[in-house]
């Protein structure tokens, strides 16, 4: 492995010269083998930073060194602002080879397509959504351009696994290896990724139907330093002289403290809060008579906005700290950054590491700082508040994550209705017409399409015949209707996801304001919404609108309703964490303390709770008038329990794992779960048709209400769960 970079190309053993390296990183050595051997899938895991992208691209490019006959290597990634960061990175080795780099999506410039156009050659980086267009638009100039491509590279994969994306971009690459007539011999596949759970079984998810096989390569040690420290938070019930301050305007206060002088990022999950803390801390620049280096960062804002807070800390000329979503999570060049952090709970173990990841780039330590604010406690405060659920669920994060080196896996039971319809409508637009068993086989039976039945299927087409999305010629090939040509004829076909449908909540004659309906919502169900409890009275899916009265009882709990699936494993690691009266972490011999003083205080305040409650033995409690329910199981199965309450005649809310039926006795609860339990229970799709509003999907709206049911059923239920922990409790 020592002198594995002889088998490079000779121009690329001189650039590896030119960059000082000493020599190449484990995985970097690793990968050259299978790389040139072009025979297997490979699939590069390590964490950010740890040259992943060199892994594939040194041995790639020695392949195709002397390629002059179309484009030789096709890669994808999820962002444009990616594919713009590869272009910069490669130009220094490809200028060495002489091999053109062409990045291909809406904002690249014209002179570098058109050149592609004349003269395929090279690499080309693409979105999904671009080479959907281009199979669309120009089948056959893709056919011709890339008819000797050698390697596909998809980067952050695991930001496409299990979702609507995904599978159109699993569909993309199988259409693209039949267009090629490279079904039987296919072209390899490299998946690049810093957090993949799961990871013996993402080769299937990587190629479904197994026509390669696949090697997985990955450090065997990491090396990477890690400082992490949870900060607590109190936030007051009312501002007074004692508490002059809410927890947001501390943790602000923090903040500022922290980050003046140097290069951060902040996640703050939402595009409220970001917006709400960028201000602030603006505001805090200009009280001091300092210039302001704290900027927003989030999907709403303008393209030359982004990019403009982008250089800035690529530049690293000036002192920069991002406040942001999601969207400085991949692994976009930002440069050095500082410290990476955290406020409220992040909404998963993989969206964790993929942040902390992107600081300590340069060999420094990679830091993280979680910053949680809980409500204060009083008379009427609810169990979710009690227990410090954010605060514990914060911590047993940061445990799976470095003691377990535990990741999300992706959820491959979907069906993905939504991307299907889409991929019917692409299909008969790329090749004009098609016939319904060609179009089964090539998206369902071979591709990635392989939960739906052939039922499912037909009814779809049915539907879609019936909706003039599609028409059936005499002869019996499919093509586009009415509906299905206007659709497609659209620039925004191209793409599968769009952000949560805004639903306005009005309380009597009174709006108060819009909220995404990203997770579940139910007629009867208790939300938070504006820092208030409110009853879901009833939803209209025409008006996009959900009608509301406030609900007396206890504060609403700060944390939850974030749309994000929270796992089985982290709800389970919360409650180890309960019973052990414990959140260090072991380290060779040592318990290391990672909460800071008042972090300290809020953990116990919430383990006491737990104790004096009897919840390591009682999974229901009364609490007031109210029964808690805490099952400590995921999103899925606590989704589960809920509905089949509600199902009963039970008002009932959802609030970070606990389950609040209203207005009812431990022993009602007891009774009708035990019924449950005894009883056969509906399916996941027959409680998915008590759900007023099921499309959440970009092309929903066209789906049957059958299909709607059993889709959002697979997204939303887990039978297998709520029966495993009704038997465990009710037997």
């Amino acid at each position: 492995m020592i002198n594995a970079h002889e088998k490079l190309d000779f121009r690329v053993q001189r650039w590896i010269f030119q960059q000082g390296w000493n020599s190449l990183r484990e995985i970097q050595c690793l990968a050259i083998e299978p790389i040139l051997s072009a025979n297997t899938d490979v699939l590069i895991s390590a964490s950010t930073a740890a040259g992943k992208t060199e892994a594939f691209f040194l041995p790639a490019i020695s392949a195709i060194a002397d390629h002059s006959n179309g484009v030789g290597i096709l890669y994808i990634s999820p962002l444009k602002a990616l594919i713009n960061d590869q272009d910069r990175r490669l130009e220094s080795l490809s200028d060495l080879l002489d091999i053109p780099v062409t990045p291909w999506h809406g904002d690249s410039p014209q002179s570098k397509k058109r050149k592609l156009r004349a003269s395929p050659a090279g690499i080309v980086l693409i979105t999904p959504e671009s080479l959907e267009s281009l199979l669309i638009r120009d089948a056959g100039w893709v056919k011709s351009a890339f008819s000797s491509l050698k390697y596909i590279v998809i980067d952050e994969f695991h930001a496409f696994l299990g979702s609507e994306r995904g599978n159109h971009l699993l569909s993309l690459l199988h259409r693209l290896e039949h267009l090629l007539g490279r079904l039987k011999v296919p072209i390899p596949r490299v998946a690049l990724s810093a957090t993949l759970g799961d990871i013996e079984k993402v080769p299937f998810s990587l190629r479904p139907n197994q026509s390669l096989p696949c090697k997985i390569v990955r450090d065997s040690v990491s090396s990477a330093s890690i400082q992490v420290q949870v900060r607590g938070y109190v936030n007051p019930g009312q501002i007074t002289e004692e508490n002059p301050a809410d927890a947001e305007y501390q943790i602000c206060e923090d903040l500022y403290k922290f980050c003046r002088g140097g290069n951060h990022l902040v996640f703050a999950n939402s595009r409220a809060r970001t917006e709400g803390i960028a201000a602030t801390l603006s505001d805090m620049c200009e009280q001091n008579l300092v210039p302001n280096e704290f900027f927003p960062h989030h999907g709403s804002l303008s393209k030359d906005l982004r990019e403009s807070l982008e250089k800035r800390l690529q530049q690293e000329q000036y002192p920069t700290t991002a406040i942001c979503t999601m969207t400085l999570e991949l692994g976009i060049d930002i440069g050095k950054v500082n410290s990476v952090v955290q406020v409220t709970a992040p909404h998963s173990v993989s969206s964790l590491r993929q942040r902390l990841g992107r600081s300590g780039r340069r060999g420094g330590p990679s830091v993280l700082r979680m910053l949680i604010a809980e409500n204060e406690i009083q008379k009427n405060s609810n169990i979710a508040d009690k227990l410090r659920l954010e605060l514990i669920q914060s911590m047993a994060m940061i445990r799976l994550l470095i003691s377990d080196k535990w990741f999300e896996p992706a959820d491959t039971s979907l069906y993905h209705f939504s991307t299907l319809l889409h991929q019917i409508l692409a299909v008969i637009a790329q090749w004009g017409s098609i016939r319904a068993a060609q179009l089964f086989n090539l998206l369902c039976r071979e591709g990635p399409f392989r939960h739906i039945t052939l039922d499912s299927y037909k009814a779809l087409l049915k539907h879609m015949g019936a909706t003039e999305l599609i028409t059936q010629l005499g002869s019996g090939e499919l093509v586009l209707g009415v509906q299905g040509e206007r659709i497609t004829g659209h620039y925004s076909f191209y793409a599968v996801f769009k952000t949560p449908e805004e639903y306005r909540i009005v309380s009597g004659s009174k709006a108060l304001g819009t909220l995404p309906i990203d997770s579940l919502v139910l007629v009867g169900q208790h939300i938070v919404f504006g820092g208030k409890r409110w009853l879901v009275k009833d939803i209209d899916t025409d008006k996009k609108t959900i009608y509301v009265e406030h609900a007396k009882g206890g504060r609403p709990p700060r944390f939850g309703g974030s749309g994000m699936s929270v796992h089985d494993i982290v709800r389970q690691e919360m409650f180890n964490i309960f019973c052990k009266g414990d959140y260090r972490i072991h380290y060779e011999g040592q318990k290391i303390d990672f909460a800071n003083k008042e972090a300290r205080a809020l953990f116990q305040e919430g383990a006491h709770f737990f104790n004096d409650a009897g919840l390591r033995e009682n999974a229901i409690i009364q609490d007031g008038a109210n029964t808690a329910i805490l099952t400590w199981k995921g999103d899925k199965t606590v989704n589960t329990i809920a509905a089949l309450l509600s199902m009963h005649g039970f008002e009932v809310g959802n609030f970070a794992g606990v389950i609040e039926v209203i207005k009812a006795s431990a022993a009602d609860v007891v009774e009708a779960l035990c019924n449950s339990a005894k009883s056969e229970l509906p399916d996941a799709t027959e409680l998915a048709q008590s759900v007023p509003e099921k499309r959440v999907d970009k092309f929903d709206e066209f789906l049957p209400d059958e299909l709607l049911a059993i889709g959002y059923g697979a997204r939303a239920f887990s039978l297998r769960g709520a029966k495993s922990w009704l038997g465990s409790h009710f037997s």
